[in-house]
């Protein structure tokens, strides 16, 4: 079917950050989105369309947060002191026993909105609380309803077993239901694409790795793993990379104490990597893995990771990455020096590149976002150039990474939808959902501290 002019935006007169070699940053460029994708990217364009008249805004790519448990969006600020076993045991061994389908969705739906409202396009939501089909159901249409793009990473949850059932990580990822999501949401992957939150070697036998990381290869999909601590096996990755089972679609999630050796053979295979430096260093990770990354010449992205004990704004995330990244090569420079730099180690448009184009390389979708370069699809966010906090604006990339926050977002463009103007989410009974929101919250966490004080006056 041919488009007609309702399926068409035309932005007028807009200070563009392409993130596309080709194209650059321009001035008083027009943008023609037709049917979601980006058609046309000159001046002075004239055709009959919705116009947009973005004389004083900046339009970048939509940003990419690269690993977020969407779904603890109902749990916001309850982690904010606790450590890693803390997380653990309330999260895992506790709070997740307590969701049903209807708070995976609520939670994912007000998750992924709230996304969308800071400016990020694209979320990789690591989605390891599917105890049941429905639940799993439930998470992925919250993401469907709230329009955003996103990977989907179907895992498991690890509730402490029963007695007489196997322990987690003798358990294979679920190969019958990930086949049957990816004959049906996942039939169409234009929004959203299907991929696999494993154990992995830090937390599941060989055994159990190889089927996994087997499954993930046959059906060509993301294979994501939390890595850090203790391995159960720690030969794992080695073995994987004999059977030629490590490759771009490997992603591999933290890791910052890895021996350089396990790293260098991950980068060498291909791995890509997502780091989270906000949680890591509040739980005690070490320092994020940034810095040996670059010096590897690793793929990797940024994350938000869990809203139960931070903010999800992917502006906040990337401008903690970058001084804690610049902050260990000062101290490099300290130590083989006794100086500070002398000149700046990563720059503000490398980190700004880390949300888009990098990102999107991460994850295989280069060629479908990251820029605003015609063919790709249309997904653009918009600053107003004269905001408070902006003016005067010399470097537009150092604006957005150090002066912005999600209230700077005034519109977002998903798939060449308008769901964000003029400030505002463009979404019904916003009230009503996020009462539906706390609801659950509130329930979940009675439930929670109802067993708590039963097993203490059992204990």
């Amino acid at each position: 079917m041919g488009c007609n002019a309702m399926n068409k935006i035309l932005i007028k007169n807009a200070h563009l950050i392409s993130m596309d070699d080709n194209i650059g940053d321009l001035l008083d460029t027009d943008i023609l989105i037709n049917d979601g994708t980006i058609e046309r990217v000159e001046p002075s364009i004239s055709t009959e369309a919705e116009i947009i008249d973005a004389k004083n805004y900046l339009i970048c790519p939509g940003f990419i947060n690269g690993h977020i448990h969407t779904w603890q969006t109902g749990l916001r600020g309850i982690a904010t002191d606790w450590t890693l076993s803390d997380y653990l045991a309330s999260i895992h061994a506790g709070l997740a026993s307590f969701y049903e389908p209807d708070d995976m969705y609520i939670g994912n739906y007000i998750g992924a909105l709230y996304q969308i409202n800071t400016g990020s396009t694209t979320i990789v939501d690591w989605c390891h609380n599917n105890p049941t089909p429905d639940h799993t159901d439930a998470a992925i249409n919250g993401l469907i309803d709230s329009k955003v793009r996103g990977i989907f990473l179907h895992g498991s949850p690890k509730h402490k077993p029963k007695e007489g059932m196997p322990h987690y990580s003798e358990i294979p990822h679920p190969q019958d239901e990930i086949i049957r999501l990816k004959k049906g949401y996942f039939s169409d992957e234009d929004m959203l694409t299907l991929g696999m939150a494993v154990l992995g070697p830090q937390q599941s036998t060989l055994e159990v790795c190889k089927s996994d990381f087997t499954l993930a290869r046959d059906l060509n999909l993301i294979i994501s793993m939390h890595v850090g601590g203790n391995f159960l096996t720690p030969h794992g990755f080695s073995v994987l990379k004999e059977e030629n089972l490590l490759n771009n679609n490997t992603n591999i999630v933290h890791a910052n104490n890895i021996p350089n050796e396990m790293l260098d053979l991950l980068v060498d295979s291909s791995c890509t990597f997502s780091i989270t430096p906000e949680e890591e260093l509040q739980m005690g990770f070490g320092n994020p893995l940034t810095k040996r990354l670059i010096e590897r010449g690793g793929t990797f992205n940024f994350g938000s990771d869990i809203e139960s004990a931070m903010a999800a704004d992917m502006q906040n995330v990337i401008r903690f990455a970058l001084q804690a990244v610049r902050h260990e090569f000062t101290l490099e420079n300290y130590e083989r020096n006794h100086s500070p730099p002398s000149s700046m180690s990563v720059t503000t448009r490398q980190a700004f590149e880390w949300l888009t184009i990098g990102a999107a390389k991460s994850f295989g979708i280069d060629g479908k976002v990251g820029s605003i370069t015609p063919g790709k699809k249309a997904d653009l966010i918009m600053f107003k150039k004269n905001k408070i906090n902006f003016v005067p604006m010399h470097d537009p990339i150092s604006s957005i990474v150090f002066h912005s926050n999600s209230n700077d977002v005034d519109t977002v463009i998903i798939n060449g939808v308008i769901l964000k103007r003029d400030g505002q989410l463009i979404t019904k009974d916003l009230d009503a959902k996020l009462e539906t929101l706390a609801v659950s919250g509130h329930r979940i966490m009675h439930q929670y501290r109802e067993m708590q004080a039963m097993e203490k006056k059992e204990g």
